[in-house]
């Protein structure tokens, strides 16, 4: 770049210099959405219309660095798609999606296969409000996309490169819980929150009358020793313990004495407050 006297720069080179700079950032942008649409467009039994894609969250105030947690990848959004059967509602994913939400800027949509005649409008809104058409994906760091389908069992899948499907709301969970930080560190805690989701999702929410209440003794007994099951910390041993006890129908008035305190502090949490329309 050539200079005139004292050092000033050229204003027309300077102006061509800008206006470089503009159409770059014009084709970044660019590239992004098309990346991003033909992510969306070519996801496996989706059934979306990208066109429509919004948000039902403003960007949370600590926006996390998801680059550190799976790499870079750089001009598409990362997304969440999960197909699930409205029969059997994914309550601890939307209570995970909520946190999501807080940690990271994400585009959220509800979409209904062409498998599934209707359903209610609670569950078209379960994650909230949309935002604007105008909101473009680029904005965002994760798209959390939830299809309500006639599937046998939830499946995600995720935009990354060959990332085979993930089967089983506690699985899927377990993804979920480490982009939002719930995941113990101390392994022995993690080991413990494990076993309680098993236990949540292949004896509590399945099982016979007789099966709950002897899982309602262990829940019990488990928190007769702290304030939540996998140590100090909430985790998501509690969140999907507690979303399979509502789910069957318990409340905490008929609940043992541990687990009511433990249930009502639970509820109390704004991060569950979203799963209450599906309860009613």
């Amino acid at each position: 770049m050539s200079m005139y006297q004292n050092g000033e720069v050229d204003p027309d080179l300077k102006a061509l210099e800008l206006r470089q700079d503009e159409i770059l950032r014009r084709l970044y942008e660019l590239k992004a959405a098309v990346d991003g649409l033909a992510k969306t467009v070519t996801t496996p039994d989706a059934d979306l219309d990208a066109t429509s894609l919004s948000s039902p969250l403003s960007a949370p105030k600590q926006v996390a660095n998801l680059d550190s947690l799976l790499g870079k990848d750089l001009g598409a959004l990362r997304d969440i798609v999960i197909n699930a059967n409205p029969s059997s509602p994914p309550l601890s994913l939307l209570v995970l999606h909520g946190l999501l939400c807080q940690r990271y800027s994400v585009l959220s949509t509800v979409h209904v296969h062409s498998s599934i005649s209707a359903v209610p409008p609670k569950l078209l809104n379960c994650l909230g409000p949309r935002h604007p058409d105008s909101y473009t994906r680029q904005r965002f760091q994760l798209g959390f996309t939830l299809i309500w389908k006639d599937v046998p069992r939830l499946q995600m899948k995720f935009s990354v490169p060959n990332m085979c499907p993930i089967e089983g709301e506690g699985n899927v969970a377990r993804f979920l819980s480490r982009l939002v930080g719930l995941e113990p560190r101390d392994p022995v805690a993690a080991t413990l929150s494990d076993s309680w989701v098993d236990t949540a999702f292949f004896q509590l929410a399945p099982g016979s009358s007789k099966e709950r209440a002897a899982v309602l003794r262990a829940l019990n007994a488990a928190l007769g020793r702290g304030p939540w099951l996998a140590g100090a910390d909430l985790s998501l041993a509690d969140v999907v313990c507690a979303c399979c006890l509502l789910g069957t129908g318990t409340t905490a008035a008929s609940a043992p004495a541990n687990v009511q305190r433990w249930l009502k502090g639970c509820q109390n949490l704004g991060s569950m407050a979203c799963i209450n329309p599906l309860l009613q």
